[in-house]
């Protein structure tokens, strides 16, 4: 089969999708349609957001479907209508059966984990939040469940340790957009070698990566320096760890969103997780292990994000302010 004969209908959703589905269309690939969600309103003006995919989509004339409800008979129609050979699915909902089942070269997936490790909806988060030292990529042909499909191909990088979710996210956006026409190219050649999950499970459980709640992200001075640290930088920028700051002695708390900190030294003996310690303008923070945590920007509610030095210039905190 010639690439030019392969029909794809991609389905997707946000930027880290569109680097693959310009990958396809720069290489040549027939790209039939694009399913991406509904335009929603957005912002204090509601007005309607349209999603990356569709942005990119009428930008390179690619027909472009928007179901509200995917087992619409209306909406399968209209993808059976597309002569589809090939399904890609990145960073979209899940798809009901009678979707992909639909085209005889199969569905895969572009997953951002490497498989069977962190299956669900926030890898990169788990794998930056659990301290790991790599992640990768995952293609892999959809079954029913989530995320449990026989593998085709894997690509792997490292975490660096300055690396927050933000920049491993960037990373395995150009990574997954190679892995995707990678695995495309081998399908079209024939070369595709699926490997059951199980397989490279040996009897053990798979890790899950839920979904990132309000709670998920609140932390826990009680816990070491190096989880507490961990989590901010897994967190960061989108949607932040936060913790409660009592900046007076008997005054109301305030949410403060933390961005980027810094493991620096010993905490005195007397201290208490979560107490403040200034130095000129620098904020530090005692964990549970006795480690300091120096915060170096943040976002008090209601406020931009800031470094903490002019946070600390334009604060007023007595000697007793703590987070909670």
């Amino acid at each position: 089969m010639e690439k030019k004969d392969l029909k794809i209908v991609f389905f997707g959703t946000p930027e880290f999708a569109v680097a693959s589905l310009d990958r396809l269309v720069t290489a040549g690939y027939n790209v039939v349609g694009a399913v991406t969600m509904p335009d929603k309103p957005a912002g204090r003006g509601h007005k309607m957001y349209q999603s990356p995919v569709k942005e990119y989509a009428l930008a390179h004339n690619i027909p472009l479907l928007q179901p509200v409800r995917l087992k619409d008979e209306t909406f399968v129609g209209e993808l059976r209508s597309l002569g589809a050979d090939l399904f890609i699915v990145i960073a979209f909902r899940m798809l009901p059966e009678v979707v992909w089942t639909m085209p005889p070269l199969g569905t895969f997936n572009l997953h951002a984990s490497l498989l069977p490790r962190y299956r669900g909806a926030a890898p990169i988060n788990w794998a930056v939040i659990n301290g790991d030292t790599e992640t990768g990529v995952t293609t892999f042909f959809l079954k029913h469940e989530i995320d449990t499909g026989d593998i085709i191909d894997q690509e792997r990088i490292a975490i660096l340790p300055t690396d927050n979710v933000g920049d491993v996210h960037d990373k395995l956006m150009e990574l997954g957009a190679g892995l995707t026409l990678k695995t495309v190219d081998a399908i079209v050649a024939g070369e595709v070698k699926p490997v059951p999950q199980e397989k490279l499970l040996q009897g053990e459980e798979a890790t899950p990566a839920p979904k990132i709640f309000k709670d998920t992200c609140r932390i826990d001075w009680k816990k070491s320096a190096t989880e507490i640290h961990n989590l901010v930088r897994g967190l960061s920028p989108y949607p932040a760890a936060w913790s409660e700051l009592q900046a007076e002695e008997n005054g109301e708390p305030m949410q403060v969103k933390i961005f980027q900190t810094e493991i620096c030294g010993i905490c005195p003996e007397t201290s208490l997780p979560g107490e403040i310690f200034t130095e000129g303008n620098e904020m530090k923070v005692a964990c549970g292990d006795g480690r300091l945590l120096r915060i170096s920007e943040l976002q008090p509610a209601g406020k931009k994000r800031m470094t903490a030095d002019a946070f600390m210039r334009g604060a007023r905190l007595s000697p007793l302010c703590r987070f909670l």
